[in-house]
């Protein structure tokens, strides 16, 4: 009887450490920021643009890692980035704090040229509009449907920003397919450089081959929220279950499109094996 009564206490206190440890590894998973390198080899990567750094910020979802993000701000220094890109969700509609996101857009322009995307959460307030107003006065570059060059000594590359359909459609529209189509047609430019274009949805990547971008930063999917192993990323806004497009790199003919995790997070408080993440892209002439 005894005998029986140990063995019942030991396995019960095997559980409970089991469970204890497995909170704290998830807890750990949401709260430890990843620095994530990722090479983007291209022989159409202008000669000067060789080992030019990228880092990419998306679905910041107004989160704070440390006092004024000051880790995120530090991890993003120790980078050395050559320009900062956000790809959408700066903010989250659903508990809006649009200081934090205007905090940090003060101190990523410190540490070097930056640029935004919007993303569907933005596409969802009103105040949306003050929001642009005050970021692009702390010196972020705001692209809406619109481009620019980028200049390092004789060569230059076209970075577009593609502003998210959510805001002039709603995700039902069947007409859906063909107003991106359209949208894409329209901003991106008949040049010959090399095209970077930042846009939060992953999904419509076959859209970006077809247009011949040759990188596309991309977020919106969370890193698929819970990652399987051997399964991958499991759900994905805009992909449903088991999403083709969540995190890293993916190549098809001559375009590549970096997908972020992200940082925060939003409807789903919780990620599983899928820690948030700085992407630090760099261009590879090869």
């Amino acid at each position: 009887m005894m005998k029986n009564k140990k063995k019942q206490f030991l396995l019960l206190f095997a559980a409970m450490i089991i469970l204890i440890l497995g909170v704290f590894w998830i807890i750990n998973g949401n709260l430890d920021i990843q620095l994530r390198k990722i090479d983007v080899i291209s022989k159409n990567i202008p000669e000067d643009f060789d080992n030019f750094k990228i880092v990419q910020i998306s679905d910041f979802h107004n989160t704070k890692f440390g006092r004024d993000n000051q880790k995120l701000v530090d991890m993003i220094k120790k980078a050395a980035p050559d320009i900062v890109v956000i790809t959408g969700d700066m903010i989250d509609a659903r508990r809006l704090d649009i200081k934090t996101a205007i905090s940090l857009a003060q101190e990523l322009v410190k540490i070097a040229p930056t640029y935004y995307a919007n993303g569907n959460h933005e596409a969802r307030i009103k105040e949306y509009n003050g929001f642009k107003e005050n970021i692009s006065a702390c010196g972020v570059f705001v692209l809406e449907d619109d481009h620019l060059e980028i200049v390092v000594e004789n060569s230059e590359i076209t970075l577009i920003g593609m502003s998210d359909p959510a805001f002039y459609m709603e995700e039902t529209d069947k007409k859906r397919a063909a107003k991106i189509e359209e949208q894409l047609s329209r901003i991106i430019p008949d040049n010959e450089n090399y095209k970077i274009l930042l846009s939060h949805r992953p999904e419509i990547f076959e859209s970006y081959v077809q247009h011949k971008v040759d990188l596309v930063f991309s977020g919106h999917a969370h890193g698929g929220q819970f990652v399987l192993p051997k399964l991958g990323g499991l759900y994905a806004p805009g992909q449903g279950f088991f999403p083709s497009y969540y995190s890293g790199i993916y190549t098809k003919e001559n375009t590549s499109m970096v997908v972020s995790r992200g940082i925060g997070n939003s409807l789903m408080p919780v990620r599983i094996n899928n820690k948030p993440e700085i992407i630090v892209a760099e261009l590879v002439k090869r």
